[in-house]
């Protein structure tokens, strides 16, 4: 399988209110930036946004290293949280699970690609999470205005 790294990063203004996430994908020395956004929306959807949207691009089964500063994704992912959340009819032991549809389908794009979780420290000295960041930043910008 290709080997492909991923950094995300999601960004909102008000919580909830406009928001923007950005993507950096890299394989064999070849790296695309994607980015987008949504005028009413929250930092967690945005998160999960970029994460979807840059594994979606992969067009065939991968092995993913992907980067994230959202504990919310990485922690829901890597202790199995979404996957009981799922199972148990999208609640959690102290209520609903919060977006369960972007949830569904980051849990079927994962069941499809071979997916390594590595948590990094936002506003940190990573430039590619830096990076992804400003993208965000700037479609949060966009949408704010329209």
């Amino acid at each position: 399988m290709k080997e492909v790294t991923i950094y995300t990063d999601g960004a909102c203004s008000g919580n909830p209110g406009p928001g923007g996430w950005g993507a950096i994908l890299m394989y064999q020395g070849h790296k695309k930036e994607i980015s987008g956004g949504s005028t009413e929306t929250t930092n967690n959807r945005m998160e999960l946004q970029a994460v979807i949207s840059a594994l979606q691009l992969l067009k065939e089964p991968c092995n993913v290293e992907l980067y994230s500063d959202s504990k919310y994704v990485v922690d829901a992912l890597e202790k199995g949280w979404a996957k009981s959340w799922k199972k148990n009819g999208w609640k959690r032991k102290t209520g609903p699970a919060l977006n369960p549809d972007l949830w569904d389908e980051l849990l079927t794009l994962c069941d499809k690609h071979t997916v390594q979780l590595h948590w990094v420290k936002g506003h940190a000295d990573n430039p590619y999470n830096n990076r992804c960041d400003e993208m965000a930043v700037i479609e949060r910008d966009v949408f704010a205005k329209r």
